[in-house]
Parts: structure tokens; C-alpha cells; sequence
């Protein structure tokens, strides 16, 4: 269906403020954790901490998933009604959040919009802007850096005039009702680029083929099933004590059962797009997730909320921008630089001092900039006969495993530095028994001990002096948390080198033409 250029913007726009509304939730939530509100609060560790963070990630990948085999039957339009409607009953729920359970709901319901949003906003801009998906996927994504800057500076400047840390959800609603307002004026959407070629769903789902369903069932079964488990209180046995195990089980069946349905193995660049997305969501969300608490032995509070802020404006500012490098590098390439930037940006940052700590985390912020939406330009590029399914399950991949692997990830490392750094404190310490503070934990396969900061720091044995010498101690823990997070970037790195490489062997990076048979 076409549509005039007016009806293009007015949609283009509506779904920029829709995914502004997500980054302005994604911020709150940022400064309430990083802030320790919820580890005070609730009296929960980091990882838990984490673990809930994520409660607002993982749903928008099973969402997105989901409805990328329904919304060319569904509608852009129903389905927006339905986002805004999520994204209202996520904020009531957060700000009436006096106990973990109603905070861990108002989580999931807003992952749950996000994804929806995610799913309609990514193919209805592709679908608009076929020869120019790579740029205007940046342009698009701008507005999840726009909504962390206008969330965080409002947060900053009158979060503490707002009472209780709730009460700074309310902020959210008027983007909601200012996308739901706009989509509910719009009556005429285009058709997917795939639909408007007569690419059956069938076609579709080889694109996709065995591999990337053995991806996605696997993590969404180790999701789920962890969810499953934790609301009902049971251990789950041999799954409860070996989930991820049972997962890839699952996923390897399902998989292969896919694959053996659509008659296809999929692609293996896809494969190895949707894998990288692990390290990739990582290093954007979930050092983000936790950077306000990283930087603050740095910048203090006030200085480590600003500086998310600044790190989203210069994301902000040059995603309106990204179709300048793409003029003269591809997006495998943009993408190994940005690599290269972060990279560099979070090992300076663990060291940093003075005028250099700006420096490290203006690199940091020009790295991430151009992962997410770089990402799926690349995937609408050369898979446009996946249509929305390749689109955003990629980006599923990432918003799934952050949840499962990122976030809990980092916040397992700051625990086991915490953990070692309070039981050193307390062989100097007499009458500090670390012992009552520390206890063991398990990442997937790996053991760390854990400790919740605030009861240790507030032992009655330990001197005022003592106190503000073990909070300062507890500080340099962020920075080592910090040069590991520096890995992922460096993985990444590498993993675009070879894409590079692979295509430069096949005669160079090109976009592939709807009907073309890529490889």
C-alpha cells in the first residue's frame, strides 16, 4: 500500500516516541538500581538485582519472536493498542510496588510492551524505507537514547522532589499516551516488503531454518522454565539443577524438528548474527544496566547519573548521523569499530582518573552507539526474505540473553568482588565476622560467593572509620567489574574482523536484493 510521505513521517515518528517511552523505563529502572533502591528496599544481593532487571528484557525477546509470525495478520495498528495498554499497567504496577512480587510484574508487563513495540516498529520502518534500511534503523533507534536522556534528566533534576523512588514511573505515561494518541489517528499501514513480493511464511521460516529455532527455543526455554520454577517455589530436580543443559536438549530437538518442518538448516551468517548478539547486548544493556553503580566511586552519584545521560546524548546525536559512515564503510565494518571503541572506552574506564575518566567514557559511548541498529540494518540487508522473523529475532537474541546471561553475569562478578573484598576487610577488622555476610552462589557452571553490601557495611562492630574505609574499598570493585566487562567488546571485535574477511573472499559486502538468493 502506498503512502504519501506525510503518512510516512507521521508513522516513522509515532513509532520514535513508542520506543522513546521504552528508554525513558529502561532509564528509571537504571537510576532506582544503580542507586541501590532496590537492594535497600527489598534487601536483596546485586545478582538479584540483576535477575529482576532482566525481568524487563527477556519478554520483550518472546514477545518480538511471537508476534513476527503474527503481525502481518494481526496489524501494526492492533498491535501498538495493545503496547500502550501493557506499558500503562507496568507503570500503575511499579508505582504501587511495596514488595519484590508487584516490582517483578511491573517489569515483565513492560518487557512484554517493548517487545510488542519492537516487533511492529523495526519491519514497519524497513517496509517504508526499503533502499535505505541501515540508516534509517539508526535514525529510528535514536529514540531509545532520546527517551534514557529525557528519563534521566527528569529523574536527576526532580527525582528526589518526587518522594519514594515509584513515583518517578509516572513520568512515563505521557509518551505513552502521546504514540497510542498518534497510532489510533493512522489508519493506513504499508504491507512488508516480504508480503508485497508474495514471499510465502513458509519461505520465511527456511531463512530462519534449524539453527536459529535451536537458538531461540533454547533460550526461551531456559527462561521460562526458570520462571516456571521461581513463582512456584520448586527446586526442579535434575532441570532445576541443570537448566541450562535441559534447555539446549530442548532446543536441539526443537530445532531440528523446525528444521525438518520448513525443510531448511537456515543461514550461517544469520547463526553466527543472532551469536554475537550476546556480547553485543551486554556490552550496551547490560553495562549500562549497571554503570550508574560502576561509575559512582568515580563521579560520585550525582556525577555517575549524569554520565548516563551524557553517554545517551552522544548515542542520541550520532544515530541521526549513521548514514554518513555507511557511505563509506559497511555495516560489518561500522560495527567492528564500534567494537574497538567500547572496548577501549571500559578497560581506560577501570583505571581511569581525573579528565581521562571523560575521555574513556566518550570512547564507550561512541562504541555502543551504533551497535543495535547497525545490527539490523545488516540483518534487513542481506535477509529481507525473512522478513520480520530474521528482523527481530536478532534483536531478540540480545534482549533475551541479557537477561539470562548479561546482567545476572556482571552482577555475579561485582558480587564476587564485594564478597572477596569484605573478607579481606575482615582479617584487619576484629569483631567483623565475614562469615555472617557471605555466601556461596552459582552462575550457571561456575560457583562465587555473594554479599549484600548494606548488612555488611552496617555491622555494629565496625567503627564509623571503618565503615567509610570498607564503602571505599567496596568502590574499586566497580572498576574491576568493569575491565571485565571489557572482554565482550574485545570477543566482538573479532568476530567482525572475520565477517569482513569472509565477505571480502566473496567479492565485498553488498545488500541483497529481495528475490536474490544470498548466502
Amino acid at each position: 500500500m502506498d503512502l504519501s510521505e506525510r503518512q510516512k513521517s507521521l508513522l516513522f515518528w509515532a513509532s520514535f516516541v513508542s520506543l522513546a517511552a521504552a528508554g525513558v523505563g529502561f532509564v528509571l529502572r537504571v537510576m532506582v538500581m544503580g542507586g541501590g533502591e532496590w537492594g535497600r528496599e527489598y534487601g536483596i544481593s546485586a545478582a538479584e538485582q540483576g535477575a529482576i532487571f532482566g525481568l524487563s528484557l527477556w519478554p520483550i525477546a518472546v514477545t518480538m519472536i511471537l508476534f513476527s509470525l503474527v503481525i502481518d495478520r494481526v496489524g501494526y495498528r492492533t498491535s501498538m493498542f495493545l503496547a500502550c495498554g501493557l506499558q500503562l499497567a507496568s507503570v500503575v504496577l511499579t508505582v504501587l510496588a511495596k514488595d519484590v512480587s508487584l516490582l517483578k510484574w511491573g517489569c515483565f508487563l513492560g518487557g512484554l510492551g517493548h517487545g510488542i513495540i519492537e516487533a511492529c516498529i523495526n519491519p514497519l520502518c524497513a517496509a517504508m524505507y526499503t533502499t535505505t534500511k541501515s540508516k534509517m534503523l539508526n535514525i529510528l533507534h535514536a529514540s531509545w537514547p532520546a527517551g534514557i536522556v529525557a528519563g534521566g534528566i527528569t529523574y536527576i533534576l526532580i527525582g528526589e522532589s518526587l518522594g519514594a523512588w515509584q513515583n518517578s514511573f509516572w513520568i512515563m505515561i505521557p509518551p505513552i499516551l502521546l504514540y497510542g494518541a498518534v497510532f489510533w489517528t493512522i489508519h493506513k499501514y504499508p504491507v512488508d516488503e516480504r508480503v508485497a513480493a508474495n514471499v510465502s511464511n513458509r519461505e520465511m521460516l527456511r531463512e530462519f531454518g534449524a539453527l536459529g529455532a535451536f537458538l531461540a527455543i533454547t533460550f526461551v526455554t531456559y527462561e521460562l522454565t526458570n520462571q516456571i520454577l521461581g513463582l512456584s517455589g520448586a527446586s526442579g530436580g535434575w532441570i532445576g539443577e541443570n537448566l541450562l543443559t535441559f534447555s539446549g536438549i530442548v532446543g536441539v530437538v526443537g530445532g531440528l524438528a523446525f528444521g525438518a518442518s520448513v525443510g531448511a538448516l537456515g543461514k550461517w551468517l544469520f547463526f553466527f548474527l543472532c551469536l554475537i548478539m550476546i556480547p553485543l547486548a551486554a556490552t550496551e544493556l547490560g553495562t549500562d544496566a549497571w554503570i550508574r553503580s560502576l561509575m559512582e566511586p568515580v563521579l560520585g552519584a550525582k556525577g555517575a547519573s549524569w554520565a548516563i545521560v551524557a553517554s545517551a546524548g552522544i548515542m542520541m546525536v550520532l544515530r541521526f548521523f549513521a548514514g554518513i559512515p555507511l557511505k563509506y564503510i559497511s555495516p560489518p565494518a561500522l560495527l567492528l569499530v564500534s567494537s574497538v571503541f567500547s572496548m577501549l572506552g571500559l578497560y581506560v574506564l577501570a583505571g581511569a582518573a581525573g579528565n581521562i575518566v571523560f575521555l574513556a567514557f566518550t570512547l564507550y559511548a561512541v562504541g555502543q552507539t551504533f551497535y543495535w541498529p547497525t545490527m539490523l540494518g545488516f540483518v534487513a540487508e542481506r535477509f529481507p526474505r525473512g522478513g520480520a522473523m530474521t528482523l527481530n529475532t536478532v534483536s531478540a537474541m540480545g534482549l533475551l540473553t541479557i537477561g539470562i546471561f548479561g546482567a545476572p553475569f556482571l552482577g555475579a562478578v561485582k558480587d564476587s568482588y564485594d564478597a572477596e573484598t569484605v573478607t579481606a576487610f575482615a582479617a584487619e577488622a576484629p569483631g567483623f565476622e565475614a562469615e555472617a555476610y557471605v555466601a556461596p552462589k552459582k552462575f550457571f557452571f561456575v560457583e562465587h560467593d555473594s554479599v549484600v553490601i548494606t548488612d555488611a557495611v552496617a555491622d555494629p562492630a565496625l567503627s564509623a572509620e571503618e565503615k567509610v574505609a570498607l564503602e571505599a574499598q567496596l568502590g574499586e570493585t566497580a572498576r574491576s567489574t568493569l575491565k571485565v566487562a571489557a572482554g565482550m567488546p574485545a570477543s566482538m571485535a573479532l568476530a567482525f574482523l572475520l565477517i569482513l574477511l569472509w565477505f571480502k573472499a566473496r567479492g565485498g559486502y553488498r545488500a541483497v536484493e529481495l528475490l536474490e538468493q544470498e548466502s
